[in-house]
C-alpha cells in the first residue's frame, strides 16, 4: 500500500513536546505527514521508541527523531536542549504541549511545584534555552498548548506554586498554570519583535487523551468520563497544527486561539505589569537571561 504524503513542511525542523500521547502525538504525525523532520520528547523511553516506529509506519517519513528526558525538571529541559544542538543548527517550530493536573500537591526533586514547574517553568526554560536557534532560523514559530481553562485562573505572583492554596484536585493549580501559559506567550511576542520569531497561544477543546487520568478520585474519573464526549486527539491537534504550519499565520503573533480563529482569551491575561512579574520571577528561578522587552 501506497501512504499518500504532502510536504508542505519539508525541510522544517520541528520539536514538539509531550510527543508520545495525545494532542502532541496527533501534531507530531500530521506534521510528519506534511514533510517536516519532528524531533519527538517523551518521558519514557519504550513509548518515545514505539512513538516514532508507529509515526513512520504511517507517514512514510524516516526524518523521525527523538529525545528522552522529564520536563518538569529543570535538569531534564537542559538535556534536551544539550541533545537537540548536538544534532541540529536550526529549529523552525517549537510545540510547547506537555503538562499535566495533579490532584494532590507534588514538588519535583528540583524543590518546584509539579503544575507550576510542568507547566509553565518547562514551557519558559525551553524557549528561553532555544531562543537563539529559533532566530537563526527564522522565520519560526513558537506555539503554546493553553487551555480554556486559564479563564478560571488568576495569577498570584505571592503564590506562584500554590502554597497558600492548592484548589480542589488541583484546578486552581492548572487553571493558574494556564493562564500563565497565555501570558508567557504575549511577553515573549513582545520580546522577540522584530526577530522573525511568531509565537500564539491555542485552546485545543475538551479533547480524549490520557491527560489527567493520572489521578485517583473525583479528578481522575471526571478526566476519564470525558473519552465519552470529547474531540479526538486529531481534531484537538488541528489548530497546534495550523500555527506551526499555515501561511495564514507566518506574521501573526501574541494571540490566542481557538479553532483556528484568534479569539479574546480572559481579561487578567492582558495584565502587562504581571506578565513581567511573572517573566522576571521565572528568569531568576532558572537562572537564565533572556530578551528585553522593546520599548
Amino acid at each position: 500500500m501506497t501512504i499518500e504524503t504532502k510536504a508542505p513542511m519539508s525541510g522544517k525542523i520541528v520539536l514538539v513536546t509531550g510527543a508520545t500521547n495525545g494532542i502532541g502525538k496527533a501534531a507530531a504525525l500530521e506534521l510528519a505527514r506534511m514533510g517536516a523532520q519532528v524531533v519527538l520528547v517523551g518521558r519514557s523511553r519504550p513509548k518515545t521508541e514505539a512513538t516514532v516506529s508507529e509515526i513512520f509506519k504511517k507517514t512514510g517519513n524516516n526524518a523521525l527523531d527523538y529525545i528522552v528526558a522529564d520536563l518538569a525538571l529543570m535538569s531534564g529541559i537542559r538535556q534536551t536542549v544539550e541533545a537537540f544542538l548536538q544534532k541540529y543548527d536550526h529549529l523552525h517550530v517549537l510545540i510547547n504541549n506537555v503538562g499535566g493536573i495533579f490532584a494532590q500537591r507534588e514538588v519535583t526533586a528540583e524543590g518546584l511545584e509539579m503544575t507550576f514547574a510542568l507547566n509553565h517553568i518547562g514551557y519558559f526554560l525551553l524557549t528561553n534555552l532555544l531562543l537563539d536557534v529559533l532566530k537563526a532560523s527564522a522565520p519560526a514559530r513558537v506555539v503554546n498548548v493553553s487551555s480554556d481553562a486559564h479563564r478560571f485562573g488568576a495569577l498570584n505572583l505571592s503564590d506562584l506554586q500554590s502554597e497558600q492554596s492548592y484548589g480542589m484536585g488541583g484546578f486552581r493549580a492548572y487553571s493558574q498554570s494556564k493562564l500563565m501559559n497565555v501570558m508567557f506567550t504575549y511577553e515573549l511576542a513582545q520580546r522577540l519583535e522584530g526577530t522573525g520569531v511568531t509565537t500564539n497561544a491555542m485552546h485545543p477543546g475538551a479533547v480524549a487523551t490520557g491527560f489527567g487520568r493520572n489521578n485517583r478520585g473525583m479528578i481522575g474519573f471526571i478526566f476519564r468520563s470525558f473519552g465519552h464526549f470529547s474531540l479526538t486527539p486529531e481534531q484537538g491537534a488541528d489548530t497546534v497544527v495550523y500555527l506551526a504550519s499555515s501561511p495564514d499565520v507566518d506574521d501573526v503573533t501574541g494571540k490566542y486561539f481557538d479553532r483556528r480563529k484568534a479569539v479574546l482569551s480572559s481579561s487578567h491575561s492582558y495584565d502587562e505589569a504581571a506578565a513581567r512579574r511573572l517573566w522576571e520571577i521565572s528568569a531568576e528561578l532558572t537562572g537564565i537571561a533572556s530578551p528585553q522587552p522593546t520599548a
